[in-house]
This record gives C-alpha cells, structure tokens and sequence, in this order.
C-alpha cells in the first residue's frame, strides 16, 4: 500500500485550477478530491528511487474556499488520522478581493519540539499557528519564498548524524550534502514539520533559489566557479542540486497550462524512471545557464509577481558580469513592460537586494572594478579574495545590471498607464528594511512608487557582525566611506539616490503587502516568544510553551500608496 511521504504542497492557485505536489512511498495513482466536487488525479513519476506527482484540478469557483483530501491508489491518506489541524482548504481568487502576499527568506529547519531552538522561534511556524488558531481569519493569498529553502552546506545536528551513519564524513563534502538522496533529506526535515506541512497544504507558495541552497555564494565569480569545478565532489553536488530544486521547487511555480506545455516534465513521466532524463537536464543546465529558464511569471489579479533567478542566470567572465544573461534580462523586460494598464501593482521578486546600505553598495562596485582590473593585477586578486570572503555578489556587485534594473524599474513605472506600485521583494540578508529610491534627473523619475521591501530571515542566526555592519552602511559616515570607495574605484555615481525609510529590523520575521485596487499597504511581524500567556492557539501553540509562547508580533505598517 502507497504511502504519503511528503506533502502535500498547494502550489499554483488561479480562480478556477489548482496544483498539488506530494511524494509517496511507491509508484502509485494520487487523485486530488475537493468537497464541492473537483477532482484530479495523476500517476506518479520517479526520480531516484522517489515517486512523486503534481496533480493538477480544474472546475474550482472563483472566490470560495474548498477543503480537500489526497487519496493514493483510493486510500486516503491526507488530511493525516488524528490531525490537531483544520481542514486544508484551496481558496480561490475572484479577481476582485484584496491580495496577501507575505514573503520572506532564509529558513533553516525547526528542531522538534522538545528540544531548544538556538535562533528563536520560526516565523512560517508561528504563521501557521496563528491561521490554525483562527482558520477563517486573515491569512496570505500566496507565501513568496525567496531562497534558501534549504541548506546544503549547513545542516542541523539530526541531518549530520544521518549523513555520517550513510557515507562517514571523512571525504568531501564532510557534512555537507553530497548527492540527490541528502537533498531529499533536507526536504523532509524541513516540510515534514507538522506546522509548515499543513501551512504549505493549505496556503499556495511560490518558490525560487538562492545559494544556500546549493552552496554559499554559488556563482559568485568565474574564478570561484573553476576553482570548485576542479573539486571531485562537486559536480554530483550541482547536479542533485539542480535536480532536486526542479523536482521539489520548480515544477510547483508552473500553471497547469505551462506544465502541459513542459517538454522535460513530459520525458521524465513519460519514463518508468525519470532519473536518467533529469540528470542530463541538470548537467545541461550547468554547463550552459542560458539553456534554461527559472524564472517566471505569476498574475493575481491586477497584481503582477516576476520571480527572477539571480543565481544559475549569471554571466560570470569578468568583462562581460551580468547579474542576467541575456536572454533572461529580455525576458525580465518584456514581462515587465507586458500590456501596460493591465496591472496596478508590479512585483519583483529577486532573492537578492536590489538597493543595499550605500556603503555595502559603494563597496561592491569598487570591489567589481578592481576585479575586472581597473587598478592593475595585483589589486584584482586581492579583490577577487575580498570578494569571496565578504559575499561582495549582489546586484551592485554586477553594475550593468544594477543600472539595467534601475532603468526597467523606472521605464515599468512611468506614463498614464503605470502602475500605483513598483516593489523589489528580497531577502538573503538577514535584517529587513524599507529603501526609496529618487531620481536626480527629475525625465526619468517614475510615476509609480517604487521601494525595495527586504525581509529575512524567516527562521535564522543574526550574527552580531550583521547587526553592527549594516547599520553603519545606512550611516551617514558609511555613506562617506562609500563614497571614498567608489571614486578609488573609478565608478560613476548610480542613476538614482535611495535612502532608508524604514529599519533595519532584525528577527525571524515576514513582511505582508495587502493590495486593494491602486492602495498598497506594508507590515512586517517578527515571531518572539511571549512569557507567561496563551500562546496562538490550535496545533501550533505547542513550540517552545514550556518557555512562552510564539507569537507574530507587528513591528511596522505603513501605507506605501494613498487610499
């Protein structure tokens, strides 16, 4: 008999279909049963030794609320015996009602609840906890989750001894993950617990990676990626990587139609095993970025979310660095600028900031310069080392495509029909803030109001050094710094000035933006243990009660558009 092993993830939601992924236990039939009649159902692939399915399910009513149970081979198996949960539900939009998007970034898995967290409660558990407690109250349209799902490279005390009792430690990559089957692991670590798996059945989710999950500052540079190239351990890493991200994360973000359209996901279920196919995918991928395309496009209503791959799409030679290479940059432009008037609000979902404290700033591009060798060759390996070890790898670290960004931004959000919003979602940074950017050139500044919104981590370590260090690049005397660095650098001032008009705020925390009509409105909770009370109520109050209880706390609101 098929059992349930993972899942199931609500992923793609519009006002009339529905994507579920799950993983069982064997190759099996998962049929999808909605109460008010539709259904789904599809047979499982497999992918090294894993069976997995994405059923897709039409015929849903726009603008109600469904619950829903998983069946394989006819055996129920969702919601789970016993569940201390409500059911899951599919909400449909109508096109009409405001939008939720809470979006953050950075989540190390929870341990189990008898044991201490280290880094404080978790944001999504608490989440979960708080719509459990009240399942008919306010809950978010669609969780935005901005990279580093999992991490390869720094896994929990429970994933190392499971590791070591598999392969031993001895051999690179020691306690990182080295293979398709230690990703897997990752997975269930972090989606079985109860909290996130019933949060993910019931609230649909949009996914990208950032590096950690393959490895810190994946692609950082073309030296960076020949010096790992020569490493024996390497490539089996990228590879599941790729693999498992597509498997886990990617197919989800597809609609119904792109899924049919998807001549991979065709081959690897059209295969009795998929292994092989995907495999070569991934190496192609690899070897070629361009081959392929992670980044995509999601519509609710008249809200437009691009989420863009800022990892696997880089051109890393040194004279050509473009955070996009060129296909993807097209791509990001014409979404953007698709039928203008057709949407109130444009987000833009890019795992890293795309404006960082002006010192941070400033000293990305100087380090970029000095790279590419405009103060000589010994300045350029000393900056290629300063590089690396300072995660200099954003967007000002690539200043092409910083200034190609800016001036999408600005193009997107300007004339009659632009919208009221241009948002830059981010994270990887862990802190959040609010950052405006203005235009000197007072021709090219948008209609819109544009904001860098960065939020992170989810459920994370703020090194004190995070604290001190990005505080004082908002300073005024860090501003200066910059400054200092940009002109040894020989680079020219960017096109806009941006300040920070909210922040920094560190925590595991979210950000939410509530979109009515052309009103936006911003608010960022941080989960903090309360002493001595309640906790939210339903399954999810249990986490850390003996000590208090885990509670969403507001720390901002703030409107970003006139009522």
């Amino acid at each position: 008999m098929a059992e349930l092993r993972l899942g199931p993830l609500l992923r793609y939601v519009d006002g009339s279909s529905a994507t579920f992924w799950v993983e069982a236990s064997r190759p099996c039939v998962v049929e999808v049963r909605c109460a008010d009649g539709a259904r789904g159902e599809m047979r499982t692939f497999q992918i090294a030794g894993h069976h997995y399915a994405l059923v897709p399910v039409s015929g849903l009513t726009p603008g109600t609320a469904v619950s829903y149970e998983i069946l394989l081979d006819g055996a129920t198996v969702w919601p789970l015996p016993d569940s201390p949960f409500p059911p899951s539900v599919v909400h449909t939009p109508d096109g009409h009602a405001a939008v939720r998007v809470t979006f953050g970034s950075c989540r190390w898995a929870a341990p189990p609840a008898d044991e201490k967290d280290p880094v404080g409660p978790d944001a999504l558990d608490t989440l979960a906890a708080r719509i459990a407690a009240a399942p008919d109250g306010e809950r978010p349209d669609v969780l935005l989750l901005l990279g580093d799902q999992v991490y390869a490279d720094e896994v929990s005390d429970a994933t190392r001894a499971w590791i070591a009792a598999r392969r031993g430690l001895a051999d690179p990559p020691g306690n990182q993950v080295a293979d398709y089957e230690e990703y897997t692991r990752l997975y269930y670590e972090s989606w079985l617990d109860p909290e996130i798996r019933w949060l993910l059945s019931t609230v649909p989710s949009c996914m990208i990676f950032d590096d950690h999950d393959v490895i810190d500052d994946w692609n950082t540079s073309a030296s960076w990626l020949a010096d790992i190239r020569a490493t024996p351990w390497w490539r089996e890493r990228v590879l599941s990587g790729l693999m498992s991200y597509w498997v886990h994360q990617h197919l989800g973000n597809l609609s119904p139609r792109e899924l049919s359209e998807d001549l991979l996901y065709a081959a690897v279920r059209e295969t009795p095993d998929g292994t092989d196919v995907l495999r070569a995918f991934a190496a192609h991928a690899d070897t070629d970025p361009s081959s392929v395309r992670w980044s995509y496009r999601r519509d609710f209503g008249r809200t437009r979310v691009l989420m863009v791959d800022t990892r696997a799409a880089r051109v890393l030679e040194e004279h050509r660095r473009a955070m996009l290479d060129p296909g993807e940059a097209r791509w990001l432009r014409e979404q953007a600028l698709d039928a203008p008037g057709s949407y109130d609000h444009l987000l833009i979902g890019t795992s890293l900031p795309w404006l960082l404290p002006p010192l941070v700033h400033d000293a990305e591009a100087w380090n970029a310069a000095l790279c590419r060798g405009e103060r000589g060759a010994r300045w350029a390996r000393f900056a290629e080392d300063l590089r690396r070890r300072a995660d200099l790898e954003h967007w000002a670290a690539f200043p092409e495509s910083f200034e190609a960004l800016t001036e999408l931004i600005a193009e997107a959000g300007s004339g009659a029909e632009a919208p009221a919003t241009v948002c830059v979602l981010s994270g990887d940074v862990h802190h959040a803030y609010i950052a405006e950017p203005s235009w000197p050139d007072p021709g090219r500044r948008p209609d819109a109001r544009v904001v860098q919104l960065t939020c992170s981590p989810v459920h994370n370590s703020i090194p004190l050094s995070i604290r001190l260090g990005f505080r004082f690049g908002w300073s005024a005397l860090g501003r200066a710094i910059g400054h200092r660095f940009a002109r040894h650098g020989g680079r020219a001032h960017p096109a806009v000035d941006w300040r920070k008009t909210g922040g920094p705020w560190f925590g595991n925390q979210l950000m939410t933006l509530t979109l009515r009509g052309r009103s936006a409105s911003l608010r960022l909770e941080q989960a903090r243990i309360v002493r001595g009370r309640g906790g939210e109520g339903g399954a999810g109050g249990r986490k850390g009660a003996s000590a208090g209880s885990a509670r969403l706390e507001t720390v901002e609101e703030s409107e970003l558009t006139p009522q």
